[in-house]
């Protein structure tokens, strides 16, 4: 932010008591200003319109016009100013209609001061990045839509048990790493039983196997085109809707069309299938970081520990790998330094357990869209900064000379060459 700049808030409320509880909990914050308040939907508009904020609190239950249809004129009159819905309501509907229309945030009313505070600057950032970043002209996509050819990293979710939670990291994953700048797509690669279509609530009108096919012909255009939009930003690449069709594509077409979309996106996260079939190899040779799951009990401890036998045996190597506990449960059970002791790999991180997950999937509504102060949401946004520092390129350094003699085998592919 530059010097002096304050990030701009517009408080939408009917109820003259909450606009003022807000504008309260903001006035002793040096870098927020209040530009102005609304009590209605239309006045909001009118408000946006003439203020340009940067962040709008906008209450989603209003007379004359709701919070949802108000967000929608404001997301398209206003563009640069960033909508976070507050309510005393937390149902999915609601959330997936919010950020259908544009809302960047979900808070349940009352948020907390620090909650709400977090909340606005992190909108404001994706704000500044909105109105400052022009894309350079070289990559052409959809509707003459310009991006810079990127050195994406390829994040792969696997589990060598089933049930463990893959496919709820890898979709709160891409909530956590998508932001204006840093792009990102889902890949569904459980090609048999993908579930992200149903954890995520979305309609699919193609599959991820539109983008295998055609592999070797791939465009910016066409990956767009086989793609379904996330409201939360994201691109998601969904599974086919049919087990059969897992026979059309194979290997070395699932890893040309990872390779080709880490030049399209910042991150590419794939959801994989809890078994060594060589699609899921040909993801793992093309991957930056493969995310290990496992949950805290014995059958799925014992797959992790063949999993890493697998790969020592391969000599890939075991630091390309983020080995993560799932519904670790503090009261009781293994914990992670037991593990540790029995894998001989470090637990990099540990997410909660947290019974409002199962909620989550059912409503199709990823945990960390309007829940980011709840512990999984916390450990699940350090993961990924952890994610982000581990895949930033190293600094440079004097290269080291290796004496021929004794030198240690080159990593084996572990799907071909």
């Amino acid at each position: 932010m530059a010097a002096g700049q304050k990030i701009g808030v517009l408080i939408v409320d009917d109820i003259a008591e909450t606009r003022e509880n807000i504008r309260k909990l903001l006035q002793f914050e040096a870098d927020i200003e209040v530009v102005g308040t609304a009590k209605t939907g239309k006045e909001a508009v009118t408000l946006a319109r003439e203020k340009r904020p940067h962040v709008v609190i906008m209450d989603i239950n209003m007379p004359d016009m709701d919070g949802i249809t108000a967000t929608e004129l404001i997301s398209k009159d206003v563009p640069s100013a960033q909508i976070v819905i507050l309510s005393v309501q937390s149902d999915a509907d609601y959330l997936r209609r919010a950020m259908m229309a544009g809302a960047r945030d979900f808070l349940t009313k009352p948020p907390s001061g620090d909650e709400l505070i977090s909340t606005i600057r992190r909108a404001y950032e994706i704000s500044r990045l909105r109105t400052a970043a022009a894309p350079m002209q070289i990559a052409v996509g959809p509707g003459g839509q310009t991006f810079a050819p990127l050195e994406g990293k390829i994040i792969t979710v696997y589990s060598a048990k089933g049930g463990v939670g893959c496919t709820t990291i890898a979709s709160n994953l891409a909530v956590a790493l998508h932001t204006e700048e840093t792009r990102v797509a889902l890949v569904d690669c459980n090609l048999q039983f993908g579930d992200l279509a149903v954890f995520l609530n979305l309609k699919p009108q193609h599959s991820v196997i539109e983008l295998f096919e055609n592999a070797e012909t791939l465009d910016g255009e066409f990956a767009a085109s086989v793609a379904t939009d996330h409201s939360a930003g994201f691109k998601v690449f969904l599974g086919p809707p049919t087990p059969e069709q897992a026979d059309i594509v194979n290997a070395a077409q699932v890893k040309k069309a990872l390779e080709f979309l880490k030049t399209r996106y910042a991150y590419v996260i794939v959801d994989t299938p809890s078994a060594l079939t060589e699609i899921v190899l040909s993801a793992f040779d093309v991957s930056d970081k493969i995310v290990l799951v496992a949950t805290p009990d014995i059958p799925a401890i014992k797959d992790a520990r063949i999993f890493f036998d697998v790969i020592d045996a391969l000599n890939f190597p075991a630091d390309r790998v983020m080995f993560v506990l799932n519904r670790v449960d503090k009261r009781g059970g293994i914990t992670a330094q037991n593990i540790q002791e029995s894998i001989k790999h470090e637990v990099t991180a540990q997410l909660p357990l947290e019974e409002r997950v199962l909620f989550s999937i059912n409503s199709g509504v990823p945990l960390l869209i309007g829940n980011r102060s709840l512990p999984f949401s916390m450990a699940m946004l350090d993961m990924a900064n952890k994610l982000k520092a581990g895949l930033a390129p190293a600094p440079e350094k004097e290269p080291a000379v290796v004496e021929e003699k004794g030198k240690k085998p080159a990593p084996r592919r572990l799907f071909g060459g």
